[in-house]
């Protein structure tokens, strides 16, 4: 089933109600959310709004974990709950995106991203990679109950705003991706030992996995950067995910 975009109501006036209104999008239905977030006031926030939104709704949720860290949100997400809420903004993390890469190859639920940012680029990364929603931290109270009751109706949720920004980053990155590819000339390995790069993959992983040495992945990686105009590992991340190399 192709997934269709929701936006929101641009007033906040059909949250009055204390009952979650969307919930009449969908049965009758228990929903496990797994919550990734490293600040524990938006963790117990988001205990209490879920709790809330249960009270008398056709949508029973339940807590199926917490996670601090994208290591153990992997590890926790490998039960299929069916809901995650992600923060792409947890701290000494890095690859939000690659994160939630890996997290599509296994998992099969729905992912909604709580963020504290807005830029264009950012919305664009996340719901290419997967996300079925985003929402601003800052709104969340009036947009958490819709968001999750779209998304579980096999919806996308989007407010006006972040629509427009979703588009607006898409032809900037369809526009950036025919240069590219004009500019940039990766040999099919070179591709390979990116992709394992983006996924946060150490040399020695690397090599193992595709069964050259350690010293041919660095020459690899040499070449890389110097094609994409980088200096180090990081940069060469940014700008893989940027121009949708990988």
């Amino acid at each position: 089933m192709v997934a269709s975009f929701h936006t929101a109501p641009r007033s906040s006036s059909t949250y009055a109600s204390p009952i979650c209104p969307a919930s009449r999008l969908v049965q009758t239905q228990r929903v496990s959310v797994l919550i990734v977030d490293d600040q524990p006031q938006v963790c117990q926030g988001l205990h209490t709004l879920l709790e809330f939104y249960s009270r008398g709704s056709s949508i029973q949720f339940s807590i199926a974990g917490e996670a601090s860290t994208y290591a153990d949100a992997l590890k926790l997400a490998a039960d299929q709950p069916t809901l995650i809420l992600l923060n792409l903004e947890l701290k000494a993390q890095e690859n939000s995106i690659a994160m939630m890469r890996r997290l599509r190859e296994f998992y099969q639920g729905k992912v909604l991203v709580l963020s504290e940012h807005r830029e264009d680029d950012l919305v664009f990364q996340a719901m290419q990679a997967g996300a079925s929603g985003y929402i601003v931290k800052e709104r969340m109270a009036a947009q958490l109950c819709i968001a999750i009751s779209v998304i579980l109706a096999n919806q996308v949720y989007l407010t006006s705003e972040g629509m427009t920004q979703f588009f607006r980053s898409f032809r900037s990155h369809y526009d950036q991706a025919a240069l590219t590819e004009q500019k940039i000339h990766l040999s099919d390995r070179e591709r390979e030992v990116l992709s394992l790069l983006v996924e946060g993959e150490p040399n020695a992983r690397i090599a193992e996995q595709l069964y050259i040495t350690v010293a041919t992945v660095k020459a690899h990686l040499t070449s890389i950067f110097e094609k994409l105009g980088v200096k180090n590992r990081s940069q060469a991340i940014v700008t893989a995910l940027k121009l949708n190399l990988v």
